[in-house]
């Protein structure tokens, strides 16, 4: 078996095992939503995902790809990735990382930061109140977009 279907079939089984604890039915779309997402590393928009789906689900609707990632994620299955363009983007990685984010191309990294994750929060907000999420988005460009800019 190749690697990526190895790591694939382990997603899906947690995938699975998640859905079954959270009393969520295991449907076909649901399943495919996840296996697409669970395939790309370009955090696909909900309308990428749907074009993508639509050449194997062709009865699929952008409504139930919307309600899919939705439930997913209010169930903790998925992440979404805000971006400065309001368009949300989607991933099933939700081992700790953070984001890069061309502004002009749009292409998100996945980095590390283990600093930034060890760090204690400022005092002023410490007393906040139960903070369960602590990640860093970053924004610029990119070294391809830049190269292009400059004509090399």
């Amino acid at each position: 078996m190749v690697e990526g279907q190895k790591a694939l079939l382990e997603k899906q089984e947690v995938f699975e095992t998640a859905c079954r604890e959270a009393g969520l039915k295991l449907t076909h779309q649901r399943l495919e939503v996840f296996r697409e997402l669970a395939l790309s590393e370009d955090h696909p928009s909900v309308e990428t995902l749907f074009g993508r789906l639509k050449k194997k689900l062709p009865t699929l609707s952008m409504d139930t790809v919307y309600r899919t990632l939705s439930t997913m994620e209010k169930h903790g299955l998925v992440s979404r990735v805000q971006t400065v363009e309001s368009q949300a983007r989607f991933e099933v990685d939700m081992e700790k990382h953070h984001h890069a984010i061309c502004r002009q191309c749009g292409e998100i990294t996945d980095f590390i930061w283990s600093s930034f994750d060890e760090a204690s929060l400022p005092e002023e907000i410490q007393t906040w109140g139960d903070i369960n999420k602590k990640n860093a988005t970053i924004y610029g460009l990119c070294t391809k977009c830049a190269d292009k800019a400059t004509g090399e």
